[in-house]
């Protein structure tokens, strides 16, 4: 996967080809004094891949930062490179898998070869009270850090499990938003029910 990120980073898509990729895992983004995480995939070979930050500079994240925006968790409604400007106001994102895979599809040997690097996140995260993991691979990434309990996923399921309130769905990723299977309405009520006292 390293050589595969990195030959992305050098070869770059055409319509980036003045920009120098970030080409390196990437980091979890947002305050880390924030109740709620949300857990994606991994990140995308020309968005977080190219500029360094989670869901940022591709159609995932156009989705994403727009309800978050929408909700008042972040300063602007689209994010497109580091230093935008954006901010997340007590929402924090990381990824159970930190380098953009081929064709958008981790393994799982790179899911549990990143996990220490969640797990280190999610104890590093003090007043964390609520998670999000967007898709079925996310869920099965994140849930073993918690404890034995394997609850199934599904769009808007709702478990308590280590201590924590976790809400699964639907990934945002353009396959489930331009098909109408995630829309903005759906988005925003498991994010609503996330950041809603307990």
């Amino acid at each position: 996967m390293v050589v595969w990120r990195e030959s992305v980073a050098a070869e770059k898509r055409a319509a980036f080809r003045d920009q120098d990729y970030w080409g390196k895992p990437v980091p979890g983004f947002g305050p880390m004094d924030a109740s709620l995480l949300i857990v994606g995939l991994a990140p995308a070979a020309h968005g977080g891949n190219r500029t360094g930050r989670m869901f940022t500079g591709d159609p995932s994240g156009d989705f994403l930062y727009r309800a978050l925006y929408e909700l008042g968790l972040a300063s602007q409604p689209h994010a497109w490179a580091r230093d935008d400007g954006m901010e997340l106001r007590g929402v924090r994102m990381a990824s159970p898998v930190r380098c953009a895979p081929p064709e958008n599809k981790p393994t799982a040997e790179e899911r549990d070869r990143c996990s220490p690097f969640l797990r280190e996140e999610i104890g590093l995260m003090k007043n964390l009270r609520s998670v999000m993991v967007l898709g079925g691979f996310g869920w099965k990434a994140f849930l073993p850090l918690l404890g034995p309990e394997r609850p199934k996923f599904g769009h808007g399921v709702e478990v308590e499990t280590g201590g924590l309130r976790v809400f699964g769905c639907y990934h945002v990723s353009p396959h489930n938003t331009y098909t109408g299977k995630l829309t903005q309405q759906m988005l925003q009520d498991v994010l609503r029910r996330a950041i809603a006292p307990a």
